[in-house]
């Protein structure tokens, strides 16, 4: 089952053109981009699903569909490590 997650906006950037941001989640923090979201500001609660902002909601929803999400184990994605691509230098 695909599930949007919320988290918190702990710092907002550009990275090649794409309106980004890092997300807290519970301690864990991954990237998303905030394309569809765009005004949202550091300190913002977003939902994220597969690496996108789909909506922004306040702490107190944030807080309630978190504890919702453990209740139901749905939360494992978070403990797993991002993969790095190498990077593809001129070799």
């Amino acid at each position: 089952m695909c599930l949007a997650i919320p988290g918190k906006v702990v710092e907002i950037f550009e990275h090649e053109g794409l309106h980004m941001a890092r997300v807290q989640f519970g301690g864990v923090t991954r990237e998303a981009c905030l394309d569809y979201v765009p005004e949202t500001q550091l300190g913002d609660y977003v939902l994220v699903h597969v690496g996108f902002a789909i909506s922004r909601v306040d702490e107190e929803e944030a807080r309630r569909t978190y504890e919702a999400l453990a209740e139901l184990d749905q939360l494992g994605e978070l403990e797993i490590p991002e993969v790095n691509e190498p990077s593809r230098s001129g070799a």
